[in-house]
């Protein structure tokens, strides 16, 4: 069984099209639906109810939702996405020849990002993220994360952290035990267009590189935005 976790906050703008990719295709067993919202006062829990979803409260932080969404997910298998991503048709296929294979029990598996948006610059950040996912090993949580309940459990989880809760479990799971899917998780390009895309990267880029000096993600958090 595949539980799907997608915390939220407010993300009614985005969230019914990012559901819409899991309700069951007719004679299909869809997946376990779990949202798990961080105290949002637009119409994000009744669209989750709406699209069928198990909808759960946990305080503000994206790392101790997506950990609190896992803890009462019932499935053998979880599906990490984040609530302004849409998986292209093909994720079906990709996730079901994954989980079939028993070598990727202890393995993770990551979709490629795409942003919705035509210009340039979005197609550089796109291989930008392609990079660091295949050679730092260290893919962010808009593309997606897979993995299997006990993969999940013995590395401890998502950590209650409010940023780079993704960075932190990728570097526990380890370059070498992510599979890279071959479909695609289209991403909202909407913090970009706001702050430009130049500045936004060189903003998650000094936010990554702090990290990695020691700098504690409640401090981050300001400077990320």
């Amino acid at each position: 069984m595949l539980s799907v976790v997608i915390p939220t906050l407010n993300a009614a703008t985005t969230l019914a099209e990012a559901l819409a990719g899991f309700v069951p295709r007719k004679g299909e067993e869809g997946p376990e639906i779990i949202v798990v919202d961080g105290g949002s006062s637009d119409a994000s829990c009744a669209i989750a109810q709406s699209k069928g979803a198990k909808i759960i409260s946990a305080p503000r932080g994206r790392g101790g939702q997506l950990g609190a969404g896992a803890k009462v997910a019932r499935g053998d298998w979880l599906l990490f996405v984040h609530a302004d991503t849409v998986l292209s048709p093909d994720w079906r296929g990709e996730v079901a020849h994954f989980m079939a294979h028993p070598e990727n029990a202890m393995r993770a598996g990551v979709f490629s990002l795409a942003l919705d948006d035509g210009a340039p610059a979005a197609r550089r950040l796109e291989a930008m993220a392609a990079w660091r996912a295949r050679v730092l090993g260290l893919p962010y949580g808009d593309q997606g994360l897979l993995i299997g309940r006990e993969f999940y459990d013995s590395l401890g989880g998502f950590r209650p952290l409010p940023l780079m809760e993704d960075v932190d479990l990728a570097r526990r799971i380890g370059r070498a035990r992510f599979v890279h899917l071959g479909a695609k998780a289209q991403t909202s390009a909407l913090r970009y267009r706001r702050s430009g895309y130049l500045r936004r990267s060189a903003r998650n880029l000094t936010c990554l590189g702090l990290y990695f000096l020691g700098v504690k993600p409640q401090f981050l958090v300001r400077l990320y935005g």
